[in-house]
Order: C-alpha cells, then structure tokens, then sequence
C-alpha cells in the first residue's frame, strides 16, 4: 500500500444471501483464503517449540497481546446470577475498543497511521461480541484479517510467516482461552463452528499441518494423555486438550466431527479436508460472513484474474 492510499471506514457488504457470489469473486476472498493457505504451508513439519525467528515487529504483537491478558487481570469477573456471559468481559473489550487506536500506533510506524481506520475495525472484532459476550469463527477471521493487512501494509513480511503462527496466533489462543475462562464466554452460534469445534477453526487448520510427515497419527490425537503431551508443540493438539478441560463425556459424543477425523489415515488428507471444511463452513457461511466488513486493504470489489 502506497503512503497516498486512501483508507476508510470499515462498511458491512453481504446483506443477503444471494451477495454470497458477490463475496466469493472479490478481491477480499481471494486474497484471503491465500493468506491462509500460505500460512498452513509455512508451518509444514514445524514444531511450535521449534527455534523460530521473532522480528521486532511480531515481538511488538507479542507485547500487545500481553497487554491484553493483563486486562484481565485488572478486570475481574463481577458476581451476577447467571453463570455464563460475565458483565466485566464489556468492561474489558470496551477499555480495548478506547485503547485500540493508541495500541495500534504503538506497533506501526507514523507513516502507515493512516490505515488504522482499517487495522482498528479488524482488530476491536477480533476478541468476541460485547453485547451477546459471545466469540467465535467470526470474530477469529476478523483478527487474521488484521494479521493479513499488516503483511498488506509490509509491517509484517515473508520472513514472519512461521512466526505469525507459531508465536502470534498461538498468543492470541492462549489470551481467547483465558477470555472464555474467566468471562465464561458463548460460542457464537447455535453449532459453534458447525460442529468442529465451539470457538475456533484456523488452529486445527494450520496445527494439522505441522503434523504433516509426524510419527503421530491423526488416530492418536483421541487419546487425553497423547494431545496433552503434544500440545506444547503442535496446536492441533493443543485444541484437543483444551476441550478435554473443558467438555466432559465420551469424546465421541461431544466432539462427534473431530471423533470422525481421527479415523483418516494421513495428516495431509486431514489438512487438506479442513481447508474444504472452512471454505464451505465458514467462508460460505452467511450468518458468519454478514458480519464481516470490508474497506480498501480487503476489498468487495471484484478479484482481478
């Protein structure tokens, strides 16, 4: 993006269904779903323990995303009568809302200021929804739509690819896992991710991924001692031990999609099934994407060929 770019307000364009179409052929779609898949073969084989190289800049998303775990910290959870959705989590996404353009200046240089207009609206839809105090696939396309216009803005380059996932985004998780904890967060929607998974879809995209050619095979991950041993190298894993924390019953009962994955004999089919899936579940989706919004940096307008 040039320093003469005209940036603006972030505009809501898929109002009905048959905008769909119209979504799937622009720029924003295209331009994304190769941000993803770039990402998941960046991470191929890689451990998250792996020694990686941290730019100063994802060391500045670090810190960020620090910043907001200490939040909530200071905003504790208020007594109130019912058990899910806790009030203090407003407290919390509304002192990032304030905060956001501040915290935003403090990552990027005074020259690219101009384009938080765009970063902010991703990025305060990144952390769930303030009035229903629910996260999901939604709410985490719209932080990896933050993550993709740093990389558009060359804040972020190719050399951070592995970095951005194995460090970045696996900071981010660790912040949504405290956030669901402590405020006792709802999955958005009435099936979650459609049945993958009740908040998150990319880990198990890219985590599948750094299992591809691993002695571990998708069958394994079912057992609780497996995935909580692998879930300091591989997301995958890490995923499959959060649920075990917070789900109780037979895995197959709770978890019935991912009960089915674990009987496909290969990572690589795995991952290339779960790229599908996230098309058709989430991409293609209208109650996920009528949320989503676009500007100058992921744009409605038509992809060129």
């Amino acid at each position: 993006m040039s320093s003469s770019h005209a940036y603006t307000l972030l505009k809501k364009e898929i109002k009905t269904i048959a905008d769909l179409s119209r979504w799937q052929k622009s720029q924003a779609f295209k331009e994304y779903q190769a941000f993803i898949e770039t990402l998941n073969n960046a991470v191929k084989g890689k451990k998250v323990s792996d020694d990686i190289e941290e730019t100063p800049q994802c060391k500045k998303l670090l810190e960020l995303l620090d910043t907001l775990s200490m939040w909530i910290d200071e905003i504790p959870p208020v007594d109130q009568p019912q058990r899910f959705g806790n009030k203090a989590y407003r407290t919390w996404l509304e002192r990032l809302t304030v905060n956001s353009e501040t915290l935003l200046k403090n990552i990027i240089e005074e020259k690219d200021w101009s384009s938080i207009i765009e970063l902010q609206g991703y990025f305060n839809d990144g952390f769930g929804n303030s009035t229903r105090i629910d996260y999901g696939t939604g709410h985490e396309m719209n932080f990896a739509s933050f993550l993709c216009c740093l990389f558009k803005l060359r804040y972020l380059t190719d050399q951070d690819y592995e970095a951005v996932v194995l460090r970045v985004f696996c900071r981010y998780l660790t912040l949504m896992r405290k956030l669901q904890t402590v405020y006792k967060m709802e999955p958005a929607g009435s099936h979650g991710v459609w049945g993958l998974d009740d908040f998150q879809f990319l880990p198990f995209i890219w985590g599948s991924s750094q299992l591809i050619s691993h002695s571990l095979k998708p069958e394994a991950f079912i057992d609780p001692v497996v995935a909580k041993k692998s879930s300091h190298d591989f997301m995958f894993m890490a995923c499959i031990a959060y649920i075990n924390e917070v789900k109780t019953g037979p895995f197959a009962e709770h978890s019935n999609i991912l009960w089915g994955i674990s009987s496909i004999p290969h990572w690589t089919k795995v991952n290339s099934g779960l790229l599908k899936m996230y098309k058709a579940e989430v991409l293609l989706k209208f109650p996920v994407i009528q949320h989503f919004s676009f500007g100058t940096m992921l744009s409605i307008n038509p992809a060129e060929v």
